[in-house]
């Protein structure tokens, strides 16, 4: 028996564009658009682009000024929970470029923000922010916490900062049976 060249590439090629066709069809109906639609309908969005990776589901957005960053986390988080599963949640938000005031400010808390964060010490971020606000009185600072991140929103009379930083869980150890 004679497999013929042709007709066998052919019938790969087209079952190839078939599997293919159908998992991209079926990832942008089934998990993308859902979680457009959730993103689109969370109070405090003007625009956003998800991205679903095998690990992560990162969502580029545009903010409102006066958007609440943990309360859009957690309505995505809550909302598309069937959709993100196990997958970790990063925001990427780009509304406007900061003015030079909230880097500043971001600047000055950075070190006691990142040495609080790799200590877990997350109580001491608001007396960071308390530092900053007295060094910059214009700029009003605000901080958030819930169990998988910390949330930081600066703004001054111009622009508004949005901070998200992961944190870290503590692991538990294996106790010595004594």
């Amino acid at each position: 028996m004679k497999i013929r060249l042709m007709p066998a590439v052919l019938t790969a090629v087209i079952s190839a564009s078939v599997l293919v066709g159908g998992w991209f069809t079926y990832h942008s109906v089934a998990a993308v658009k859902p979680l457009e639609r959730i993103v689109a309908g969370t109070p405090g969005v003007i625009e956003s682009t998800p991205v679903i990776n095998r690990n992560t589901v990162t969502i580029d957005m545009k903010l409102e000024r006066d958007a609440n960053i943990r309360d859009v986390y957690d309505h995505i988080a809550s909302e598309g929970e069937n959709i993100i599963g196990d997958r970790e949640l990063k925001l990427n938000i780009g509304d406007s470029k900061p003015s030079k005031q909230l880097e500043d400010v971001w600047a000055t808390m950075l070190f006691d923000v990142a040495q609080a964060m790799d200590h877990r010490e997350y109580g001491s971020i608001p007396q960071a922010i308390e530092e900053a606000h007295t060094k910059f009185p214009a700029v009003t600072a605000t901080s958030e916490m819930d169990d998988s991140n910390v949330y930081i929103t600066l703004k001054d009379d111009t622009s508004v900062k949005y901070v998200v930083l992961p944190r870290t869980p503590n692991k538990m150890g294996a106790w010595p049976n004594v």
